[in-house]
């Protein structure tokens, strides 16, 4: 079975926020379509701080297996250090993976069900020297796996004019992607968050009130941290994998952000529910 939520909220299921900050999103939904089994196996793809998988491994016990998975190895220093339970807990394993390697990692392995949180976590965000945010001077890094080898730096300085625009536009939706990879070309080098929205901000001033409502390089940097994380290929990647390592009767729970992810996951939901191997269990995927 699958289940697609989208529509995120500013806080989480329950609309409260934790003493620690983290705001798992859309919690209470994701847990309730989850539909846990006391003992059962199963994947957090994105485990982030650990909120929606310190709820899972709840509602597990002994002798359930939480399986956690993230790219960024900060995150999962995070969540190892909140997943502590007493003896009578589930059996949990982190690992610094993406999802696309689901299929591969998991390939003989059968769950009750798969969790992933798609998009960039407020600890990624937050944290200037990351490279996420216009909001903050930071370096143009903006990788979510350190180990990866292309930076939001070499894109911005080295990628041509006509590709830079193509990317602008496809991974984020930007009208203005050609006004605005034009002033970047014309400004490099550029080493900075700060000086990539100062040069985006003076060749994309908002012309109405709906443009006015954003940050003029709110969209560019979703594109190009997009782009360095190859977030659509890996989304595609989990999608293609995760019903071949469910159960009968599995779930698959997917909350997503914006128009690209959420069309890649309800295509791919469609996809299966058309060949008989998906039921979708909410109207989110018509």
């Amino acid at each position: 079975m699958a289940e697609s939520l989208t529509d995120i909220p500013e806080r989480d299921g329950h609309g409260e926020r934790r003493k620690d900050g983290h705001v798992p999103v859309l919690l209470k939904e994701a847990i309730d379509f989850l539909a846990i089994k006391r003992g059962g196996t199963y994947i957090d793809a994105t485990v982030g701080l650990g909120g929606h998988s310190f709820e899972i491994a709840k509602r597990l016990g002994a002798p359930g297996h939480l399986i956690g998975l993230d790219k960024d190895p900060a995150a999962l220093d995070a969540a190892r250090a909140r997943l502590v339970f007493e003896e009578d807990g589930p059996k949990i394993t982190l690992m610094h993976s993406s999802f696309a390697e689901v299929g591969e990692r998991f390939g003989s392995t059968k769950v009750d069900g798969l969790l992933a949180d798609i998009g960039v976590s407020s600890l990624q965000l937050n944290d200037a020297a990351r490279g996420f945010s216009f909001q903050a001077e930071g370096p143009l890094d903006m990788r979510m796996d350190p180990r990866s080898e292309r930076t939001a730096e070499q894109v911005v300085n080295h990628l041509d004019e006509r590709q830079l625009a193509d990317v602008i536009y496809e991974f984020g939706e930007e009208r203005r992607s050609r006004r605005i990879a034009r002033a970047i070309c014309r400004s490099r080098p550029i080493r900075s968050t700060a000086h990539l929205a100062e040069v985006i901000s003076a060749a994309a001033r908002p012309m109405n009130q709906a443009e006015r409502k954003i940050h003029p390089a709110t969209k560019t940097f979703q594109a190009l941290r997009i782009f360095v994380n190859r977030e659509l290929e890996d989304l595609q990647a989990l999608l293609k994998a995760a019903p071949r390592i469910l159960k009968p009767g599995g779930r698959v729970v997917v909350i997503s952000f914006h128009s690209l992810e959420d069309r890649i996951v309800k295509d791919a939901f469609r996809e299966g529910s058309k060949e008989g191997y998906l039921s979708v269990l909410t109207k989110n995927v018509p």
